[in-house]
């Protein structure tokens, strides 16, 4: 006869059978999901094949400022590199509310259209605190990252000068060499940015906006020096007659700065990310800036000049590392910090001291 408490509850296990672990150990360690390590081979070769997940995952090795991924990530670029430059590189800044990460969107999905594979790279700005993403760009990109020949990229700038992200560069030889051949890189906003946005891209698109008051007081005259092209955007509506008032207003503009290295002579256009007019133009407007620059030998002379300028950050980025990376210069910056805030130290000399103490191996 049963013990009366065998029969209490239908839950009851009987002894001698062994109760199955709450999660599967092979996939938990501690709460922490076991990922698959890769080798740098089997790296290269999922990013040649087109995998999204092993794509994002290097990149984020790119990212890292952990030297056990340092060597790595290196490894993988270099043997990343052979398969790169085969895409359009186009940089894309513009005023507050000029609609950026519409136009990207709405921009991406026609050059989708068009048969080709696009990848945005959008330079989100950093929380101070957590040094992520505040704005999270992939969100506001949901239609053109559901796309299956579209792949989009928030980065944080983490504290970066100019909110552009300190691996960009790299980031996208990863993704030529995964087969995207349109690259855009969206900054922050009008600002310092735009300088290192502009040593990366071969095409620079200024985003303009029209009935916001004086238009030209909102930027920088070097930023338009830099721009291949402005388009104003939300040309639609009531706004349409505005738009092209500011794009002639534009258009006189660039038509006062001396011609570029590249001899183009930039463009003001009017477009609506909305209604999808403009886009074309500005779609046909690129390939042409292409087409001409190639044929000029201006295009390879500027991919020659914008490597000189990665070897020129590598060597600052190291640089920066290895210094704050020092535990001498670890130790010490905490004393330093604090003499400087009684005013017992300008910055100045705090900055030799703490030099000093680095070379002084």
């Amino acid at each position: 006869m049963e013990d009366k408490d065998d029969n209490r509850s239908s839950l009851k296990i009987r002894e001698g059978v062994t109760q199955p672990p709450s999660v599967n150990p092979d996939v938990f360690t501690s709460g922490v999901r076991k990922r698959k390590k890769y080798s740098v081979n089997e790296y290269v070769k999922g990013i040649r094949d087109g995998d999204r997940a092993i794509l994002s995952r290097a990149i984020t090795l790119i990212e890292s400022s952990l030297d056990e991924h340092k060597a790595t990530a290196r490894s993988i670029i270099e043997k990343c590199l052979p398969y790169s430059s085969r895409s359009v590189r186009i940089g894309i800044t513009g005023v507050p509310g000029a609609g950026k990460s519409t136009f990207i969107e709405t921009f991406g999905l026609y050059s989708v259209s068009m048969g080709r594979k696009v990848a945005v790279l959008a330079i989100d700005p950093s929380s101070q605190h957590s040094k992520g993403s505040i704005l999270g760009d992939k969100t506001r990109m949901e239609r053109l990252g559901n796309s299956p020949d579209a792949f989009i990229r928030p980065s944080p700038s983490a504290g970066t000068l100019g909110g552009v992200a300190r691996k960009t560069r790299e980031t996208i030889i990863l993704c030529e060499a995964a087969g995207f051949d349109t690259i855009i890189v969206e900054t922050v906003g009008v600002g310092q940015s735009e300088t290192a946005v502009r040593s990366m891209v071969d095409f620079f698109l200024l985003l303009m906006l029209t009935g916001a008051g004086d238009e030209i007081q909102g930027i920088k005259r070097g930023i338009m020096e830099m721009a291949d092209a402005i388009a104003i955007n939300k040309a639609d509506g009531e706004n349409r007659l505005a738009a092209e008032k500011s794009r002639i207003m534009f258009q006189n503009v660039l038509s006062l700065f001396p011609s570029g290295q590249s001899g183009w002579k930039p463009l003001a256009l009017t477009c609506s990310a909305l209604d999808g007019s403009g886009i074309k133009e500005i779609w046909d407007l690129i390939t042409g800036y292409a087409d001409f620059t190639v044929n000029s030998g201006y295009f390879e002379e500027l991919r020659r000049q914008q490597s000189v300028v990665r070897m020129h950050d590598v060597i600052l980025d190291s640089l920066g590392s290895s210094f704050y990376g020092d535990d001498r210069i670890k130790a010490l910056i905490p004393e330093i910090e604090k003499e400087l805030g009684k005013g017992a130290l300008t910055s100045y000399r705090a900055a030799e001291i703490l030099l000093d103490k680095y070379f002084s191996k």
